[in-house]
């Protein structure tokens, strides 16, 4: 009878693995450094990006992560909650001027839909 519901529950456990919902984005992200690629990519990791990967050249953020436990738009909002603005969500300004200055991007003004 303990194999059965062993088995059971082997057989529960592969069968949400092969059907997690596995989705890749990429998300426009503003920084400058290193520093920033470091922090961007940590956010994003701690949000339940399973991989993130910033580039400071296209200010592109390539993230993969199971759609069942988050999604684009909270890992973006992670991601400005440490200071750095997204396509979608803006970083408050107290988090923006904690970064150090070489993190200090020049940002976007805020328009009406802002």
């Amino acid at each position: 009878m303990k194999l059965k519901y062993l088995l059971l529950g082997a057989m529960s456990f592969c069968s949400a693995s092969l059907f997690a919902q596995t989705k890749t984005d990429t998300v426009k992200v503003w920084g400058n450094c290193d520093e920033c690629k470091s922090k961007i990519e940590k956010a994003a990791a701690k949000a339940g990006a399973s991989t993130a990967s910033w580039s400071d050249e296209t200010y592109l953020l390539a993230v993969n992560y199971d759609e069942t436990k988050t999604s684009v738009l909270d890992i973006e909002k992670a991601i400005a909650a440490v200071g750095y603005d997204t396509q979608d969500v803006k970083a408050d300004d107290a988090a923006y001027k904690k970064l150090p200055k070489c993190c200090q991007y020049d940002r976007k003004p805020a328009t009406k839909a802002d």
